[in-house]
């Protein structure tokens, strides 16, 4: 419920003792400073939940369905990972372990679309683990890479070629 509620909102955060989760898509930027004035060391017991949707907004109910679900399936069949979220500081992108935690549970997914905006670079074992290992194993889902630069194109290819 929470992840499509998010998606059908023009701005999302979340607040839950002290740690605060804003949507962090450039175009919805949230200041829950506009709704509760925090100072440091502020926690709430409980999760406060802030939604925003303009009056005008063209997005649709059936829009994000379609988004984030498959063949008509209103199941929550479909996924997007950003990448760039198993990263931590500046860390390389390099190994299976990484690879992963990348892909806990998502066998539980038809398509697991993989985000890679912000990602330089991946190592050799990182892709192979996710586009031969991965798909060998769960030949029921399907991962598509998105938004890569061209090296890193250039070692998903590498991996999908020993497929």
């Amino acid at each position: 419920g929470i992840f499509f509620t998010s998606r059908l909102f023009d701005r999302f955060a979340l607040l839950s003792h002290g740690v605060f989760f804003p949507d962090d898509d450039a175009t919805r930027k949230f200041s829950i400073q506009e709704t509760v004035p925090i100072s440091d060391g502020f926690v709430i017991d409980g999760t406060a939940v802030f939604l925003e949707l303009n009056n005008d907004t063209e997005r649709t109910l059936k829009q994000v369905f379609d988004e984030y679900t498959t063949d008509g399936d209103y199941g929550f069949s479909k996924t997007v990972v950003p990448v760039r979220l198993v990263q931590y500081g500046n860390e390389a992108l390099v190994s299976r372990s990484q690879a992963k935690r990348l892909l806990a549970r998502l066998d539980r997914f038809k398509t697991v679309v993989l985000d890679f905006e912000g990602v330089e670079q991946i190592g050799q074992g990182f892709a192979d683990e996710l586009f031969r290992v991965f798909v060998r194993a769960h030949p029921n889902v399907e991962i598509v890479p998105a938004r890569a630069n061209p090296q890193v194109n250039s070692m998903i290819r590498r991996a999908q070629s020993t497929t």
